[in-house]
């Protein structure tokens, strides 16, 4: 198990237990924010140990006073921004936005519900940090509960795969003249709440059949962004290191 999957098996340890389909919606509304705010911690924490050591959130004391998440200030309006990398003389360097999807809708017995409500906060955040920061790497992922996976019908294809179709227009922003709204990388990772061994799988949208490692994916937003600040950083030993 890598490091990166470690910190993600600690965050259900640390949760409490999942509602159920039937619990109240404040009550899902919670776990639901604890999950994407743990997630947060453990990239932002992964970031730090791969040497962008200003990386937020973070508990207090390590990277300032509080270490909360940061209020970035963007090309339409100020943005809070789940994990981020931001330095005095680039602005912001890396952020990842989380989304979560945890519950089937009562209605139609599926995810779908929220995922176009989803999509369009992730794309509101990408266009309001590009604009700003057109050489930010921003990636976005979107959890799903596994059941996402194998809703589908005879008529509808399963909201894991909907989302892949959905998504697909808007990754592999490679350059930084591309479209705003464009994200450098996105993945959605299946979300299982009851393995408490690897309870996460990712998929680089477009490719719904081949799970991405979790390490591969931090990997990949180290390399792309010594890619954008050559003459600031390099990679070395698996880590963003200043350009001596």
């Amino acid at each position: 198990m890598s490091k990166v999957d470690r910190l993600l098996s600690d965050i259900l340890d640390a949760m409490p237990e999942k509602p159920s389909e039937d619990a109240e919606q404040a009550d899902k509304k919670r776990y639901s924010e604890q999950l994407s705010a743990r997630l947060a911690i453990a990239f932002a924490q992964h970031l730090r140990d791969s040497g962008l050591e200003d990386a937020r959130p973070a508990p207090p004391g390590i990277v300032g006073v509080s270490g909360a998440e940061r209020r970035m200030s963007g090309g339409i309006g100020a943005k809070k921004v789940d994990v981020t990398w931001a330095t005095a003389e680039s602005g912001l360097i890396l952020a990842i936005s989380v989304k979560t999807i945890n519950w089937r809708d009562k209605k139609t017995n599926n995810y779908q519900k929220n995922l176009v409500n989803r999509r369009g906060d992730m794309l509101m955040e990408a266009v309001t940090l590009h604009r700003r920061f057109p050489y930010a790497v921003l990636c976005g992922m979107l959890f799903l509960d596994i059941g996402a996976a194998s809703d589908g019908t005879e008529k509808r294809e399963s909201t894991f795969l909907n989302a892949n179709h959905r998504l697909q227009l808007f990754t592999g922003r490679d350059d930084p003249a591309d479209r705003d709204e464009q994200f450098e990388r996105l993945y959605i990772g299946l979300f299982d709440a009851d393995n408490k061994t690897l309870p996460f799988a990712f998929y680089a949208v477009g490719d719904s059949q081949n799970a991405v490692p979790a390490d591969a994916i931090f990997r990949d937003l180290l390399e792309l962004t010594a890619k954008r600040n050559p003459d600031l950083y390099s990679i070395e030993d698996g880590k963003l290191r200043p350009q001596r």
